[in-house]
């Protein structure tokens, strides 16, 4: 049988690699998918990522602000991050997004 303490620190050691997987996918294999874009699809972005990490961060006494967070999961300033790989939304994205949030309204 297992021990419940030991499943435990493997559930939250295995979801924290989870994360850390998804973000490096952001980070390196595809920073082309533009927040907007994700939105559309999934209802969340690395913005999202970023508000709750800093959520999660902060329920469990660690301080963090947005920018902290953001630049965790961005690996890097936000801004800089921003100017690098992030376009202004095209007015097709834009119809998308709203679109898609008039269908699936955000559920935080």
């Amino acid at each position: 049988m297992t021990d419940p303490d030991t499943a435990a620190t493997d559930t939250v050691q295995i979801e924290a690699a989870v994360f850390r997987r998804l973000r490096r996918h952001l980070l390196e294999a595809r920073p082309d998918v533009q927040n907007i874009d994700l939105m559309v699809l999934a209802g969340f972005c690395r913005n999202c990522l970023a508000d709750w990490y800093r959520e999660a961060a902060q329920a469990r006494g660690v301080a963090m602000d947005k920018d902290r967070a953001r630049e965790i999961v961005y690996g890097r300033p936000f801004e800089q991050w921003k100017a690098e790989h992030q376009p202004p939304a095209t007015p097709e994205q834009l119809r998308a997004f709203e679109d898609a949030q008039r269908r699936h309204p955000r559920a935080d």
